[in-house]
């Protein structure tokens, strides 16, 4: 999750069409992804109607034939009061000052994980896993190569 400071937040507006947005985030080390936005954004106003949503990370430098990686995640998001995200989100950049801040944290909560790591899996190859309490839990790899 360390590849990219952006990350894309996908989310379901109104009438059921999707919206993506690319953000700065930090994440929790329960794979939660936390955000600062405008209440008044298409994305935040589409969270609160409705939870869904999705985040995909990836280095954008990555390039066609070499090993690739990335991680997508499944779940639901909402404005969080947790003090937990802005120690996040300071941590991932220095030069935050969460006391300057006006804007709502969100906090992203994965049900599930996809992950791909040619280099350390096969090419192809991609691993889903349930987010518990404890960790991860494996439920399939898939191999497309």
């Amino acid at each position: 999750m360390n590849a990219s400071p952006l990350c894309s937040l996908a989310t379901v507006t109104p009438g059921g069409r999707a919206h993506i947005n690319h953000m700065y985030f930090a994440w929790t080390d329960r794979f939660e992804v936390v955000w600062i936005s405008d209440p008044d954004s298409l994305h935040s106003r589409n969270l609160t109607g409705n939870r869904s949503a999705a985040v995909t990370i990836y280095a954008s430098n990555q390039v066609w034939g070499k090993p690739d990686r990335g991680i997508q995640l499944f779940g639901t998001a909402a404005v969080t009061a947790s003090p937990e995200a802005p120690r996040a989100y300071g941590k991932r950049f220095r030069d935050f000052d969460a006391g300057s801040n006006d804007l709502p944290y969100y906090r992203f909560r994965p049900r599930t994980v996809k992950l791909f790591d040619e280099r350390s899996l096969a090419g192809g190859t991609l691993v889903t896993a349930r987010v518990t309490r404890d960790g991860l839990a494996w439920l399939k790899t898939e191999v497309w190569a």
